[in-house]
């Protein structure tokens, strides 16, 4: 598509990304190790949805939704690294208008459908803990479509609100975005008009997207936590809790994460402590929440040593 220019901004012209290694003194040190969590978070997303399948003890309403976070962990951490990694060894740094577009709203939709989903699967625990005999009526099958769904609808509308007012400003001429992927903070900076008013607006969006889910989050925990103390047996306390504490440890990594990006006025932001932030919860996060929810969850880790078992025995018997 032509550029088309008018003074000092042009639209539609090619971006360029500084990207995440142009400060660093070993840049190939810093490929390697993203190169390898991006290995490493694709395969353990891809080996929780396969044993969620395989296994019949896993096919629950709770593993139901992790596999679907696993989805979407994969979805997102392959809409930004894959790039970033292409361009350190290419050595290009430029992306299209269109490309920072689609990766713009994408990125948005994706992590607005995560932010809704850890929401949600809280409710989940919340019947699972404080009505357990209405369990499978509560949280039937039905109902779980309807919660990935209402995750999917509301990312969707954050990315198709967000993306195209975002990417409607006029751009200053030196297009370099000091960032490793079109983020809305970094954009915005480009831009050569105010966008103080699109800035109040998106933080009053951006406060509304965490505190919808953060309510259900805090209403449900409220509950659960007045219930685990009402119990009298030991043994149900400590199941309660190692049922909720990998959930409550993904929610803090990532809201947390979001509401320095997002909520934190920018006078408390430099571009590295940006970088550094959105690569933990763009790059990090994603690898993390499966090696959490596995290594923490008695379930995950009998259907995964049943798995290894099958695939050992018949190697055996093949190799006799």
């Amino acid at each position: 598509m032509d550029s088309v220019s008018w003074g000092n901004y042009s639209m539609y012209a090619d971006f360029v990304l500084l990207g995440l290694f142009s400060n660093t003194r070993f840049p190939w040190l810093f490929f390697a190790l993203i190169l390898l969590v991006f290995v490493t978070s694709i395969a353990s997303n891809i080996l929780m949805i396969v044993l969620i399948h395989m296994d019949s003890r896993l096919h629950t309403p709770m593993y139901f939704l992790l596999s679907q976070l696993s989805v979407m962990d994969i979805l997102y951490i392959s809409t930004i690294v894959p790039k970033m990694l292409i361009d350190q060894v290419v050595g290009q740094r430029t992306i299209s208008f269109a490309g920072c577009t689609a990766q713009h709203f994408l990125y948005l939709t994706l992590a607005g459908a995560e932010f809704f989903l850890l929401g949600l699967m809280s409710y989940d625990r919340y019947v699972a803990i404080c009505n357990p005999l209405r369990y499978p009526v509560l949280m039937s099958r039905k109902v779980c479509l309807l919660i990935v769904l209402a995750a999917w609808i509301g990312g969707s509308v954050d990315g198709f609100l967000l993306t195209p007012v975002t990417m409607q400003f006029p751009f200053c001429a030196s297009r370099e975005i000091n960032h490793f992927f079109c983020e809305v903070p970094a954009l915005l900076k480009l831009s050569c008009t105010d966008t103080s008013t699109y800035e109040t607006a998106m933080y009053v969006c951006c406060i509304m997207m965490l505190l919808i889910p953060f309510s259900v989050i805090s209403a449900s925990y409220t509950r659960i936590l007045i219930t685990v103390y009402r119990m009298s047996e030991a043994e149900g306390r400590r199941k309660a809790v190692a049922t909720c504490s990998s959930h409550m440890v993904v929610v803090s990594l990532f809201y947390g994460a979001a509401m320095y990006t997002y909520v934190l006025p920018h006078s408390y932001h430099t571009p590295e402590q940006d970088k550094a932030v959105s690569a933990f919860y763009t790059i990090l996060t994603p690898m993390l929440n499966p090696l959490i929810y596995s290594l923490r969850n008695k379930d995950v880790t009998g259907a995964l040593q049943k798995a290894l078992g099958r695939c050992f025995s018949s190697g055996r018997v093949n190799a006799f």
